[in-house]
């Protein structure tokens, strides 16, 4: 199935014409700026610039319905890339600080996510360029909207990883984020989840990553992270101390007993990365503590 379009698209129910709806419709009467459009019993306008080309009095057309920039119920011949009750990936193309972001959808009218839908901190909402993989619903008024996936969704299109995966190399888009990190659906579409120490910048909704599959779990969802395997991170968290307390005259007041948050606001890795990489500079005898303080052992400062 094509990863980016899940349809689960039906036919246009027998009931009054909606937003959302793929029907074939038949040309009541033209006028100069469009036509008027009938399934029999009711009529919805076609702008010129909606359709495919000329059309006669009399011809069938299949149409998609939507909500217009002035709220009117009009028909394009335009055929959406997600339809209604359908999930799929989008592009952000534009974002309002008052309402949330649009998504392009195929037609002129762009698809709204709402700002209560979107992270409260605003530096992890998606940017222009930025895909999110969305379900397509009616607000209570009828009118199309873009909801990010929920978990249920995200579950009909994961596959299970198997344990091959690991320290593999693989690229997620991020679908949802939380305090503790970020859940991201991998191009193979597995679920991974990057825990916030194991990020190398604060992700936001939408952003493709490239990490490293650190673990499968026995469900086959996947841990990653964007940091080098630890054997090859140990050494550049140890030469990030070394150049900080260079530029220190080769003292800091930081040790193995400064609290983590200290650690992630000064030398922004974890609490546990700081005590290996000190520990690897001790066992070196490249620096030592002393009174709450680390010393380049013999002023080794260049």
């Amino acid at each position: 199935m094509d990863r980016d379009r899940r349809q689960v698209r039906t036919k246009a129910p027998n009931r009054n014409l909606q937003a959302g709806m793929i029907l074939r419709m038949r040309v009541a009467r033209k006028k100069e700026i469009g036509y008027f459009l009938t399934d029999g019993r009711e009529e919805v306008f076609l702008h010129r610039n909606e359709a495919d080309g000329p059309l006669e009095s009399g011809e069938e057309v299949e149409v998609f319905l939507y909500h217009d920039h002035e709220d009117r119920l009009a028909a394009t011949m335009a055929m959406p890339y997600v339809g209604l009750d359908e999930y799929g990936w989008l592009e952000v193309v534009d974002l309002s600080s008052r309402m949330g972001i649009f998504l392009d959808n195929g037609i002129n009218k762009h698809l709204l996510v709402f700002i209560d839908d979107l992270p409260k901190l605003r530096d992890e909402w998606p940017r222009p360029g930025d895909r999110l993989l969305v379900a397509i619903k009616r607000d209570p008024k009828g009118r199309m909207l873009a909801k990010p996936v929920t978990e249920a969704e995200v579950g009909q299109i994961a596959v299970p990883a198997d344990h091959t995966m690991k320290n593999k190399q693989v690229v997620g888009t991020v679908y949802k984020v939380i305090q503790a990190g970020a859940f991201l659906l991998t191009d193979e579409d597995h679920i991974l989840f990057i825990h916030r120490d194991e990020m190398t910048e604060r992700l936001r909704l939408g952003q493709s990553v490239r990490c490293r599959v650190s673990f499968v779990r026995e469900d086959g969802r996947l841990n990653g992270s964007m940091r080098e395997r630890k054997e090859v991170q140990y050494g550049e968290d140890a030469e990030k101390l070394l150049r900080y307390l260079i530029n220190r005259d080769g003292a800091m007041p930081y040790t193995d007993d400064t609290p983590a948050d200290v650690v992630r606001e000064k030398f922004d890795m974890s609490k546990s990365s700081f005590k290996r990489a000190l520990g690897k500079l001790m066992k070196e005898r490249r620096v030592e503590q002393v009174d709450g303080w680390t010393k380049l052992i013999d002023n080794q400062v260049e």
